[in-house]
This record gives C-alpha cells, sequence and structure tokens, in this order.
C-alpha cells in the first residue's frame, strides 16, 4: 500500500536513511555552534566544542570500564552538567541511562540498581552515602560508583571513589561514538513512582527521545539559541526530553542545583533565561517571593508547567510578572509532555478567573502523538460534552516501548493499540481534554508523584495501627500532600509525631504524612474504605 508500481533501486541506504537520534544533535551543535555556550553552572561555562568533547571522554570512560551496548549506567545526580553530560555520553558508548531520583528511600534506590542491571553508577558527592548503602543491600553483582563531586555548589569530593572529572581527563578524546544501528534500540530507562508496590522501569528507545525534544520545539515556539533553566530534575522523564532538545537549535543549558526564588530571578536576570519548566509549587515560589529575592528583566520567559492545574490566583498573579505559563501533561511512559494547552487566538481577550479556566485544562496532543482521547471502559470516544468522564488513551511515536522485565504489564498498558494512562479525565467540545480525577489515587506533591498504596502500606506496619488511608490534602505550597487518616488497634493511643518519625525511617520525606487524623474510617457494606468520604475532610481541614 502507498507503493508505485515500479520502485526498482528506491531501497533505504547508508545515504537516505539514518536512525533517528538525539545523539545526532550534539554531533551537529560541535560544529554548527562550536565556540558557543552551551552549558552554564557558576564558573562551568563549556562551549558546545567542549560540550561535546566532555561528552565523548564520558563514552570513552564507560567503554574503558566494560561498560558495552545494552549496558545500563545509573545516575543519582542533580541538575549539574555531569547528568546533561551523561545524556549524552552514555548512549555515545552504546549504554542505556537510567537517570535515578535523589529523593528516594535506599530500599528504592536497591531494587533499581539491581532490576535495571546497573554496571556503573555517576553520582553526585551528596548522594554517595545513599549510593553506598543501596549497593550494600544488593546481592550478586555490584555496580562500579563513581563521584561526582560539586565544588560550586559545596558538596566536594568525599575520597571514597574515582571521580568524575579524574575519568574524563584520562579518556580518549577520539572515541569514536556507537550510534544506534536502529532506532529502536533503548537510549534511557526510567523508573515510575510505583503505583503499586515496586516502580515499573520505563524504556526510551532512541527514536522517541528525538522526535519528542523536536516536537517540543514546535510546541514552545522555540527559535534558535533559547536559553533554558534547568528546574525540571533531569531524573524525571530525563528533563522531559529537554536537555536532548537544546542542541538541536543551538540553545544554552543553565544548570540549577537547588531550585530557590533567588535562583531562578538571578538566573533570569544575569543568563538572560527564556525557557523552564516546572511544577505550579515553582510558580508560587516566584509570585510569594519578597521583593529583595526578585530581580528586574525585560525578556518573557515561556514556562512549561505540569502535575497539576496552577492555580487561578497564581496565574494571575505571575504573567503580569513576565511570564507566560503554558500547561502540558504527560507520563513516564510518554517521555514527559504528551498534550499542551495550546492557546487560541479566540481566548486572547480573556481575564482573571475566565482565563485560568481555560489554562487549567490539559489541552491537545502535542505534534509527534497519533492521536490522545478519552474513552469508555469499551475503548468508545467519550461524548466531548465537558461531562461525560473515561480514560485518557494515547497512540504515537511518544510512547515507551514498554515495561522492563515485565510483559504482563506491557500488555495491559497497551491493550486495544492504545497507552492506557489511568487518568480519568472529561473532554471539551474543542476536544481539549481536562483531568477530573487520578484513576490510581496518586497524590502529586510539587511534582513529584505519591502512591498512597505505597504510604498505607508503611503505616499498616506501625504496632498501633489496625487501618490506614491515605489520600490528598491541598496545600498552598506543594499544591497537595499526604494526609493520614488512621483507625487505632484497641488501647492504643493517637501519636502524630510518632507515627510521622516511623514513616521517615521508612519513605523519602517527600512521601512522608504531613497531616495524621485519628479516627473509625468510613466502609462501604463489603468493607471497602471510602476515600472520597475521607478526601472531603482532608479538603476541609
Amino acid at each position: 500500500m502507498g507503493w508505485m508500481a515500479d520502485e526498482t533501486g528506491l531501497d533505504r541506504c547508508a545515504a537516505n536513511y539514518v536512525p533517528l537520534t538525539p545523539l545526532s544533535g550534539l554531533r551537529r551543535a560541535a560544529v554548527v555552534y562550536a565556540d558557543e555556550l552551551a552549558v552554564v553552572y557558576g564558573a562551568h561555562r563549556k562551549t558546545y566544542a567542549e560540550y561535546a568533547d566532555r561528552c565523548t571522554r564520558l563514552a570513552s570512560a564507560l567503554a574503558a570500564r566494560g561498560v558495552k551496548p545494552g549496558d545500563v549506567v545509573a545516575t543519582l545526580i542533580p541538575n549539574l552538567p555531569a547528568q546533561a553530560e551523561a545524556h549524552f555520553g552514555v548512549p555515545a558508548c552504546g549504554a542505556v541511562l537510567n537517570t535515578i531520583n535523589t529523593r528516594l528511600e535506599t530500599d528504592t534506590v536497591a531494587y533499581i540498581f539491581a532490576h535495571g542491571g546497573a554496571k556503573v553508577v555517576l553520582a553526585d558527592s551528596q548522594f554517595i552515602p545513599l549510593a553506598e548503602a543501596a549497593i550494600a543491600q544488593m546481592e550478586g553483582d555490584r555496580p562500579l560508583l563513581i563521584e561526582v563531586p560539586d565544588d560550586h555548589g559545596g558538596h566536594p569530593a568525599t575520597g571514597r571513589h574515582p571521580t568524575y572529572e579524574e575519568m574524563l581527563a584520562a579518556a580518549d578524546p577520539d572515541f569514536d561514538w556507537i550510534m544506534p544501528e536502529d532506532e529502536w534500540e533503548s537510549i534511557a530507562l526510567n523508573y515510575t513512582s510505583g503505583t503499586t508496590g515496586r516502580p515499573k522501569g520505563v524504556v526510551y528507545h532512541h527514536r522517541g527521545a528525538y522526535l519528542n525534544a523536536m516536537g517540543q520545539i514546535l510546541s514552545w515556539r522555540m527559535v534558535l539559541r533559547p536559553r533554558y533553566l534547568t528546574i525540571v530534575p533531569l531524573f524525571h522523564c530525563n528533563g522531559w526530553c529537554h536537555t536532548w532538545m537544546m542542541p538541536m537549535i543551538g540553545g544554552r543549558l543553565v544548570c540549577c542545583r537547588d531550585i530557590t526564588a533567588p535562583a531562578i530571578f538571578d538566573a533570569i536576570a544575569d543568563e538572560g533565561v527564556t525557557h523552564f519548566g516546572g511544577a505550579p509549587i515553582v510558580l508560587n515560589m516566584l509570585v510569594n517571593a519578597p521583593p529583595e529575592q526578585r530581580r528586574a528583566f525585560d525578556q518573557t520567559v515561556e514556562v512549561f508547567t505540569a502535575g497539576a492545574p496552577p492555580a487561578p490566583a497564581t496565574l494571575a498573579k505571575i504573567e503580569p510578572m513576565g511570564f507566560n505559563v503554558t500547561q502540558v501533561y504527560g507520563l513516564t511512559e510518554t517521555y514527559g509532555p504528551a498534550t499542551e494547552c495550546t492557546w487560541g487566538e479566540q481566548w486572547e481577550g480573556l481575564r482573571g478567573a475566565e482565563r485560568a479556566a481555560i489554562k487549567a485544562r490539559q489541552g491537545v496532543a502535542m505534534p509527534i502523538f497519533e492521536h490522545i482521547t478519552v474513552v469508555d471502559e469499551t475503548m468508545t470516544q467519550i461524548p466531548m460534552d465537558g461531562t461525560t468522564q473515561g480514560e485518557i488513551v494515547m497512540r504515537g511515536n511518544g510512547v515507551m516501548k514498554g515495561y522492563l522485565k515485565n510483559p504482563e504489564a506491557t500488555a495491559e498498558a497497551f491493550k486495544g493499540g492504545y497507552f492506557h494512562t489511568g487518568d480519568i479525565a472529561v473532554q471539551h467540545p474543542d476536544s481539549y481534554v481536562q483531568i477530573a480525577d487520578r484513576a490510581k489515587d496518586i497524590i502529586i506533591s510539587g511534582g513529584e508523584n505519591i502512591s498512597s498504596v505505597e504510604v498505607e502500606g508503611v503505616l499498616m506496619g506501625h504496632p498501633d495501627v489496625n487501618l490506614a488511608a491515605v489520600v490528598a490534602k491541598p496545600d498552598e505550597k506543594w499544591g497537595e500532600v499526604p494526609c493520614a487518616f488512621i483507625e487505632l488497634k484497641v488501647g492504643a493511643a493517637g501519636d502524630t509525631a510518632g507515627l510521622i518519625a516511623y514513616c521517615r525511617e521508612h519513605l523519602a520525606g517527600f512521601k512522608t504524612p504531613k497531616a495524621v487524623v485519628f479516627q473509625e474510617l468510613p466502609k462501604t457494606s463489603t468493607g471497602k474504605i471510602q476515600k472520597f468520604e475521607l478526601r472531603k475532610i482532608a479538603k476541609e481541614m
């Protein structure tokens, strides 16, 4: 179908077919933008020629340490130059990059090291104790640990492991990059937050990484030489593919270790930042910053926000400050953003609550996706009436390969020829999607996904707890925080501080409940806890 009657000799060859990969973007940029700044972090200011050289040396160093094509290299690094370099240097030796959430607890990090089969771990000095503790828990083969000191950020080398800079200095600057022979080859492994039980390993291919990066250039209306501030953690969907995007248009990556209002305002004023992505908590931080933390700037800063709709009050305050906010929506399984609330001319005159109501929508499919819509349980399109609810499903090149070592979960996610997000939404008459609820009781706190099931599991391990239910409690700073409702065992006394301290021993800090309520839990006739009743209570607290 679609072939002409005679296409003799019209075959794919080296001249007309090259597998799509974001690696191509940096190789080109190293020539086209050779002397222009590529990566900035304090005194660290590297041109594209220097950036490509460091990525080449990283690939060489990893290969010299036995990393082979298809092997996994993990990182525990904040948004620093080494984390950006890993996005090119790791796949340039044929390996698969596994950026790990630095906020996770030891047990989960150990599981990810083992499940992903990491051969090498690059860890920032601040997270060396976490990496060491996780490796100590592992059985069988253990990864080689390389330390990445951050002399600019106050985390110098511990002296316990080989260092990143020493490794690069001794590497071969002429190492020949191992480019993918097939664009379906894996480029990255990202673990979900784990909705039930252990997190799942989401596998990305070179084609999807390339297309998602390229597609967002269109969605974000980018022109040449943007200046991008790294606020979205590079361990979240590879920073929404933005690090892979920058070389395609000669962009400058401005690294930011600690996300604070002064750091953001300084970057905008001093480095001329034009774009950043972040959760609504970042917008709240800027809106609520006192005058002494703010800086004046002339440019309009384009912002992609995701995780939860920005509050109308926040939008009303931040846009006059010089920021244009666009909501996007996606998942780990979709390389980050998959939909955007594409702004229409018909809304230009809207202000206040009416403008915020439109901007609160998750929107329409980004250019690289074939189809994103909302369906009922029979995979039938729901009425686009803004009221009927269904599940968001997606098809396109921006969908993951699948879940590592979990064919059952992959098949379930892809049933009916679409990726099932598990998110419940309505569709407006203009086709714009708007999330109505989270199907799996995920709590989104400051852009981080928290599984209520995971927190409940920890609480149920406390000797005083009979039943536990965790729901989202609205929070002005974080958007949502976990709120625990506890039904105590007979004779037990409610100890809020003790329960929270217990959770901190078993969970990452951001997952621990920020409020605890002791009461009998409302249940259905079959004994199922009625979480919707608890959400009402939490909302009124």
